[in-house]
């Protein structure tokens, strides 16, 4: 391993933000218990999501401060306070939902994402994108002193045509144009808010898929008379059974292989570029990932096997200049870090909680000689010292060699029985939710050793 002492670049403080789809949130058609995806969403239907639990509040409370994005591919159907006159079985967002999410954010001191409605229609038919039905959302919210901290237009605008058909997909030049029309709306009742897209969809493998028929982002971001804050981009490592497309399937063994991770790293530097380029002023942001498409991987994206990507791509992302990382989603579906239906954290959320609490904002530059021993380095969020982030995906014990670095000091490392498994420990103790809160003191951090337990996630704690 080789260490850069200079700092490399410094992430957002709400760096590890999470989202709930906009179907769970309102009551829409989802994953759980589905075996197919029907024009990008689910197939079967579930009830609006109760922001107003105890438990959930607890949960949430331990892993910000955050971003809470609200969108997914119901965004783009769904209606704002009330249905049209005749459109039955209308996805509807309610005043109450509205204002309870209001609440829920202002709890826990949450900024928020909001995917606005783009619309699925035939481009040749409707002509430009009108924003009256948003409107009326936007001066409710500023009448009542509401919070919206970023705002996006639509939902993979250059995946409609696999979603919603060839005649849905916007041209770029079009999508941008519909962009600008759609920031001169926002600046007027929420000037200090922040504009990101496209949000394109890249593929594993195929990036931005066919050119240039769904490849919008280039020309997109060219076309843009009013410039974005945040370039964002949405990608899954993996997809799941229910996808039409896998071109990586959710496998164990992908999951194992750090192979599978690396197409994170190209594209995002495809996307930096195109940033540097086109928007410069535009912080990079991932705006939306999980461990599989299509509502993750059942048995397995809410497994011990998921976590090894999740905490590679958060290190990964913080050191390719990812500002924010947005985790698809902080409940609902396989990928959820919570379980949607007993509120129980998964494995996920453990890797999460642990990044918050020893993972600071700068970001420093180290690199192993082994590709299945990853590593990562940031400075302490609240003390004088550094983190260093290793995770071993060997099945057997791996020597680390320090050579060149401060003392180690401490470390919490998480391990579990198999891959498959749905518990975890850390430092050999259970994490529960014990009095209803867990704290870093529950599990006493134990002496650096020289070895690294096979398949583990370790966080060492280094002497300034």
């Amino acid at each position: 391993m080789l260490l850069h002492h200079a700092p490399l670049r410094r992430v957002d403080p709400r760096y590890l933000s999470w989202s709930i789809d906009i179907s769970v949130f309102a009551g829409g058609l989802w994953w759980e218990g589905a075996t197919r995806a029907r024009r990008g969403v689910g197939t079967l239907p579930v009830p609006p999501l109760s922001l107003d639990s105890k438990k959930l509040d607890r949960l949430v409370a331990s892993l910000g401060p955050a971003y809470l994005r609200i969108g997914g591919s119901e965004a783009d159907k769904i209606h704002y306070f009330e249905a049209p006159p005749g459109e039955k079985q209308a996805l509807v967002l309610k005043r109450e939902q509205w204002d309870s999410l209001q609440a829920f954010i202002a709890r826990h001191d949450l900024g928020l994402i909001f995917t606005c409605k783009y619309g699925l229609f035939r481009r040749s038919e409707h002509g430009s994108w009108e924003g009256g039905e948003l409107e009326r959302l936007l001066r409710y919210s500023v009448e009542r002193g509401q919070r919206i901290d970023v705002f996006e237009l639509g939902n993979e605008l250059n995946a409609y045509w696999a979603f919603h058909g060839l005649r849905s997909q916007p041209r770029a030049r079009r999508l941008a144009a519909d962009y600008d029309t759609f920031t001169r709306l926002v600046r007027r009742y929420f000037p200090q808010a922040r504009i990101s897209g496209p949000g394109s969809a890249f593929w594993p493998r195929l990036g931005e898929t066919v050119r240039p028929f769904s490849r919008i982002t280039p020309r997109f971001l060219a076309s843009l008379e009013n410039g974005l804050d945040i370039v964002d981009w949405h990608y899954y490592p993996f997809q799941s059974e229910r996808s039409p497309v896998r071109t990586r399937a959710a496998r164990e063994r992908h999951m194992l292989d750090p192979r599978s991770f690396e197409d994170f790293a190209r594209y995002s530097r495809q996307l930096a570029r195109l940033r540097d380029r086109f928007q410069p002023r535009a912080e990079l942001w991932t705006g939306e990932t999980g461990s599989a498409q299509c509502g993750g991987q059942p048995f397995l994206s809410d497994r011990w096997a998921s976590s090894f990507w999740w905490a590679d791509q958060l290190g990964m992302g913080a050191t390719l200049g990812q500002r924010v990382m947005v985790r698809q989603a902080l409940i609902g579906g396989d990928y959820g870090l919570i379980d949607r239906l007993t509120l129980k954290p998964r494995p996920d959320y453990w890797v999460s909680w642990l990044w918050r609490r020893l993972m600071g904002e700068t970001v420093y530059s180290v690199r192993s000689s082994d590709p299945r021993l990853r590593a990562y380095l940031h400075a302490h969020p609240t003390r004088d010292m550094r983190t260093l982030l290793l995770i071993n995906l060997h099945d057997t014990p791996l020597a680390v060699n320090l050579e060149g670095f401060p003392e180690p000091l401490e470390r919490y490392t998480l391990t579990a029985k198999h891959p498959g498994s749905r518990r975890l420990r850390i430092n050999g103790v259970k994490p529960s939710l014990r009095k209803g809160r867990v704290e870093l003191g529950d599990f006493p951090p134990l002496p650096v050793e020289p070895r690294l337990p096979p398949r583990s996630i370790s966080f060492w704690l280094l002497h300034p």
